[in-house]
């Protein structure tokens, strides 16, 4: 059972680090990249890591919103 979450959860990973490529509304890239830090820190946790999992969801909540105050001033489409 835990090996078939783990597996969903990995390719969730891969689909969101795909999409993040392709979506031109920066926002929703942004959102996208947050959620893929929230389970990329999941994985961790269920691979018996804590510190790397808490050290990702520090860091993915850092960059996340400093990119969202980043796009919130320039704006939210890509050209």
């Amino acid at each position: 059972m835990e090996d078939l979450l783990l597996f969903t959860f990995l390719t969730f990973l891969l689909v969101a680090s795909i999409s993040v490529c392709f979506i031109k509304q920066l926002l929703h890239a942004v959102i996208v990249f947050g959620v893929y830090s929230l389970t990329m820190a999941i994985i961790w946790q269920m691979l018996g890591a804590p510190d790397l999992a808490i050290t990702e969801a520090a860091a993915g909540i850092g960059v996340s919103v400093i990119m969202f105050a980043v796009v919130t001033k320039l704006g939210r489409k890509v050209q």
